[in-house]
């Protein structure tokens, strides 16, 4: 397969078969809500902690997201997947009950590029005819992760963002009928001293514009080649920030340019900068892009989840926030 220094473009492009989207009560109200696959009700969803809710909702998408590709669980070679949780623990303790391989990634919210991206090698490579890629975050648990515990009712920032309840699933294989892989272009740590903890789209928007220019600069494509370029979890301010990085670099993508944090709860005020979490992109692909793709209302997707790669100890300790973008070119092909 070719190679640019960050790009690598794959010889046999895996297809997306099937995609699965759950959501929870807050995301089944905004604006694409009708397109998740399942909205729950209470984001307990009738378990005794939020852990253990999203882990349901992990095994969830992994389950239907099969069963919509037309394949069972014996067919499933692998299982690549992430989340925000310490030791990855949705991940692992969902996928204890599956019977294949597991490739555990993290990768904080552009984890699900990631996923996209070695499955695709595999794949290509002929190592694996189908593999799951799956991620995974919930507002209630993240806070306890990050943040603080939502019964200290601790205020938020104007610049925060909400972590998005949900987890997505999208079944890779080397044959059927669908949107294909076509190219990765792998980002690097980007770390502009940012802080706040508050403020992760700050922290994330110059290396979601480092990773995009190189993919025009090593691929010699223009932005007018793709009907979107999808980012992940910027939100409103990092977007904003996103766009003027890439203008000064010469690069507009202002006209095609989506991101999935500044968008999934529409005008919601109560959310502030927008969603962001391992689930919030990867739940707007499973449903409102891959739909489009399947309706051929588009063709080619950039596709560039960010992730703000810190923790609570690093935050505490003084760190700033380095952050990393992984983008993947989605195309129908035929």
């Amino acid at each position: 397969m070719e190679k640019g220094n960050q790009t690598i473009i794959f010889e046999k492009s895996p297809v997306i078969i099937g995609t699965y989207s759950i959501v929870g009560p807050m995301e089944g109200k905004g604006p694409f809500g009708t397109l998740f696959d399942h909205v729950i009700e209470k984001p307990e969803w009738d378990e005794p902690s939020f852990e253990k809710a999203e882990c349901k909702m992990h095994r969830h998408a992994i389950i239907h997201a099969i069963e919509k590709a037309g394949l069972d669980e014996s067919d499933i070679d692998s299982i690549i997947s992430g989340d925000l949780l310490n030791q990855m623990i949705t991940s692992s303790y969902s996928v204890r009950e599956f019977d294949c391989t597991y490739l555990g990634l993290y990768s904080a919210c552009s984890t699900i590029a990631e996923a996209m991206t070695i499955g695709s090698l595999l794949i290509s490579g002929k190592h694996f005819k189908n593999i799951a890629c799956v991620t995974s975050s919930h507002f209630c648990s993240a806070e306890r992760q990050y943040r603080y515990p939502l019964e200290l009712g601790t205020p938020r920032t104007p610049l925060s963002q909400w972590t998005v309840t949900g987890a997505g699933c999208m079944i890779l294989s080397d044959k059927g009928i669908g949107p294909k892989i076509t190219m990765a272009t792998l980002g690097k740590v980007i770390d502009y001293k940012i802080s706040d903890v508050n403020n992760m789209g700050a922290a994330m928007a110059p290396a979601a514009a480092h990773t995009i220019i190189t993919h025009f600069k090593e691929t010699k494509r223009m932005p007018v080649y793709y009907d979107a370029i999808v980012t992940g979890d910027l939100g409103k301010y990092g977007s904003e920030l996103l766009l003027k990085l890439l203008k000064d670099a010469g690069l507009d993508v202002a006209s095609r340019h989506f991101d999935c944090g500044a968008k999934i709860f529409g005008d919601d005020e109560k959310k502030y900068q927008g969603g962001s979490g391992a689930g919030c992109c990867n739940v707007m692909f499973c449903s409102y892009f891959y739909n489009k793709l399947k309706k051929r209302e588009i063709n080619k997707i950039l596709f560039i989840p960010t992730g703000a790669l810190m923790s609570k100890i690093s935050s505490l300790q003084g760190e700033s926030i380095p952050a990393i973008a992984q983008a993947v070119a989605i195309e129908n092909m035929e």
